[in-house]
């Protein structure tokens, strides 16, 4: 009779330690990044939240043929959010909290926005929105034209 060997398969205990080393390397380099990929999108979608807002707010006015008014709300930990009543008092829509995102409104930081049956703003704030008070690489900015109109961009409001 002939002896047969048997292989047995399967990771060594050194395969399986080398690879959980190496997928603890790459984690360690890849963290910052996705960090700070979580924080561009946080920016990104509270730009455009704050944008279809002002839109909203714009068209509704249009639509109703009277005033709608875009109001800032604070909440605790220096968040903020918004509602848009139309000028009966009626609410159209609210804005909870945004965690983690700063709103700057510039110039005094104006709280209110009301837009007249016309489209038009009888302000011209601008926002500055960030994950902290001192811009970052994420910053955006939105500003409200003559005609009422929003415009979103990337980087600091000048």
């Amino acid at each position: 009779m002939k002896c047969q060997r048997q292989y047995s398969t399967g990771f060594t205990l050194t395969e399986l330690l080398l690879t959980l080393a190496i997928a603890g390397v790459v984690a360690v380099l890849a963290v910052p990044n996705f960090q700070s990929l979580v924080q561009s999108q946080r920016v990104k979608n509270a730009s455009f939240e704050l944008y279809s807002s002002l839109s909203l707010a714009r068209s509704e006015a249009i639509k109703r043929n009277s005033n709608v008014t875009l109001t800032g709300v604070p909440y605790a930990n220096n968040e903020f959010g918004w509602s848009i009543t139309a000028a009966g008092g009626e609410v159209i829509s609210t804005q909870g909290a945004m965690k983690g995102i700063v709103f700057t409104v510039l110039p005094g930081g104006a709280t209110g926005i009301t837009y007249t049956r016309t489209g038009r703003a009888t302000a011209t704030p601008t926002f500055q929105i960030d994950t902290s008070a001192t811009p970052t690489a994420n910053v955006r900015c939105i500003t409200i034209e003559l005609s009422g109109m929003p415009r979103a961009a990337k980087g600091a409001c000048a």
